[in-house]
Formats: structure tokens, sequence, C-alpha cells
């Protein structure tokens, strides 16, 4: 039977703009459409709003204001990172780029697009939890490297890389660091000199912003040479007017987001938990994918269920009222094996078999006891149908 009222547990994909966001945006898309770079009245409202979010922002992420770069998502921002980095002159001779082998397709293939323009590239294997070793990255590094760009945490498995001691082997090399942190906005603390990263991508739909705005933090005096042209906004660094309802309701998610994140963390923690007992203890062949990572975000837990079909369990859950996603990306219309997966060493059957269940804001500890049920049952429906 399909639950009474559905239940959205697919926050890793998206999440729900934030009232307070939208309240903040609304004289901006409303009474205050002035162009931020005009000087008259029109654009004055505009210009403040800019910078008084840009100032609340940066002291969000523990930054100054100059080194933030407003763009369009996680996405521009990881671009505008990398290539911004390659394209910076240098007299040193360092091309060598090193990442993951887990990293979001933001990030991989910009570095495939290097590598095909000559540039040398290391990818670094996880372990089986999912988890990037220093040791293993100093092995990787060599005197020519230039940046290393290692995500926060995983979108699909929710591991948290040791980010601050990944920058510091890379540093103790003279490489640049880069680090996606789209995935980890809004579900642990960021703090850019704690993480002491160069360079830094995030995205507002992921915290309860508006989607169609990001961030990139690039640190004071990192080597960066601006990827478009045309105007002098954000410094030069990303031109084009600015999306100011965008910024504003960016920084008023991150105001609220900052507010509520040591409970809202503690909460979601303890539902992921009861759920992985729940369904680890009732589901025959149930799995983790990155159980025993030292550290996962709160919120996302990334199921195996052998035998099993996810997209097919996907569906069914969605018939039954509940959305989440499954362990597969699709590039082009065909399904592909997540490559996430993969890198924790699952075959492709093992990866089919996955699902992912990412918790949010309005999720309600009844939600999660009723969706144990439910997919406990239909995981027994689905192999019965099969055998």
């Amino acid at each position: 039977m399909p639950n009474a009222d559905p239940v959205y547990l697919d926050y890793n994909a998206t999440t729900p703009l934030a009232p307070e966001a939208l309240e903040a945006m609304l004289p901006f898309l409303r009474e205050h459409f002035g162009n931020p770079s005009s000087i008259h009245g029109f654009g004055r409202p505009a210009k403040e709003a800019l910078i008084e979010s840009t100032d609340a922002f940066a002291s969000f992420l523990g930054a100054r204001p100059e080194e933030l770069v407003f763009t369009s998502g996680g996405t521009e921002a990881d671009n505008l990172a990398l290539l911004g980095a390659a394209a910076a002159p240098r007299d040193d001779g360092r091309r060598h780029i090193v990442t993951s082998n887990v990293e979001h397709h933001a990030v991989l293939q910009v570095i495939e697009e290097l590598e095909r323009r000559d540039w040398p590239v290391t990818i670094v294997e996880v372990d089986e939890r999912g988890e990037l070793t220093p040791d293993r990255l100093r092995d990787a590094l060599r005197p020519d490297t230039l940046l290393v760009s290692i995500m926060v945490a995983n979108n699909e498995t929710g591991v948290v890389q040791p980010v601050a001691e990944l920058a510091t082997v890379a540093h103790d090399a003279g490489a640049l660091f880069h680090t996606d942190a789209v995935q980890a906005c809004g579900k642990i603390p960021l703090d850019v000199r704690e993480l002491a990263v160069d360079m830094l991508a995030i995205s507002g739909h992921k915290f309860y912003g508006p989607r169609g705005v990001g961030v990139l933090y690039v640190r004071e005096g990192t080597p960066f040479t601006p990827v478009f042209r045309g105007g002098r906004q954000e410094r030069g660094r990303r031109p084009g007017t600015e999306n100011v309802a965008g910024i504003v309701g960016l920084a008023e998610a991150a105001r609220q987001v900052d507010k509520l994140l040591p409970t809202e963390s503690k909460r979601l923690a303890s539902y992921r938990d009861a759920l992985e007992q729940s369904v680890l203890s009732s589901v025959i062949d149930s799995y983790v994918n990155g159980e025993g990572a030292t550290r996962r975000t709160p919120n996302t837990v990334n199921f195996r269920f052998d035998g099993l079909e996810g997209e097919a369990l996907v569906l069914a859950l969605d018939e039954a009222g509940f959305a989440v996603s499954a362990g597969a990306a699709c590039d082009e219309g065909a399904v592909k094996p997540s490559h996430v997966l993969a890198g924790l060493g699952l075959s492709t059957e093992q990866i089919r078999g996955s699902i992912r269940v990412s918790l949010g804001r309005y999720t309600r500890e009844e939600d999660i006891e009723v969706f144990a049920e439910v997919l406990r049952d239909t995981v027994a429906a689905l192999r019965g149908r099969n055998s």
C-alpha cells in the first residue's frame, strides 16, 4: 500500500528551498531588480545586498569576502577551480594533477579533458571503505605535481575524507589543493582555514538554498586565471551580472544551517543509525556500502541488497510513497554502474543492487520507522518475484 503522504529521502540530490531563503529572495525578484553594477538608485539596493550576502557567507566559511566567487552552482565552481589553476602562469614546470577514483563527474571529466591536452594525471584508488589515506596520496605525488583535488564528502556513500591531512600532504609537496564540498555543506561544519584548502566548491541547492547559484572559495594568493571573459564582476574572476536574488538566498540558507547544524546533525545521525540497524537485522544479504569508514555524513546511507536490481527497488519504493535513488548514474540515456561503488571494489551486480537513502530537515522519526518496514517488505517481494 502506498504511504499516505509521500516521503522524500533523496536530500543528496537536492533540497527544498528554505522558507527563510525564499523570503529573503523575494524583494530582489520584485522591486529591487536593479543591476548591482549600476550606480543609480535602482542598482544600489542590489549592490548593498550583494556586499552583505558576501560578508555573511564568508563568515560562514571562515573566509574573507574577497576570496569568494559566486557561480551558477557546484559544477561550475569545480570547473573554474581546476581550469583556473591549470591556466595560471607558472615558471616551475608543474603540470601533474592528482585526484581520486570516487570524485564527482564535475571534477573527473574536467581532469580527463586536461589529460587529453597532455596534462599528466594520476588517479588514486580509495580503499574498500571509500577512504583515501594520506599515505596513498603521498605515494602519488611527484616533484611536478601542480594540483590535488579530493572531495570532502562523497555524494553516494557519505564517506568523509580527511581533507585537512590530505591538504597538508599536498602542500608539503608544493602542490595546490582543491576540494569539492558540495555534499558536505549543511551536513558537517566547514571552515576553509581548518581544512587548509586553496579552493573549495559549494552548491546552494544542496543545503536548502536556491538552484542556479554556488560558490568557489579561492584562497588569497592562489594562482588563478579566469576561464570566462566579458566583465569585471567577481573581481574579474567570473564575469556576468550577478544573480543577486540567488546569492541573497544562498546567504540566508547558510545562516539557517549555521543555527541548526549542531542539533540537526545529531538528529539525522540517530535516524540513519536506527535505519541501518533495522534493515541489516531484518533483511538477509543486506549491507551498507562504505561501512567502517572513519567518518560519514550524518544523513547518508548506501544500502546493498544481493540478488536485486536497485532501479527496480527505487521504482517500487516510489510507488509505495518513498523517494530514494539508485546506485547508478544515468549518462546519455544509458544506465551505467556507479564509478563510486566500483571504486570500493564492488562488482557490477553488487552495484546494481544498491540504493542511496539521504535524510534531511523535514525527515521525521516516524518516516524512518515506516520506511524501514516498507523497505524490508519490498525487498522480500522483489526477491520472491525473481526466484
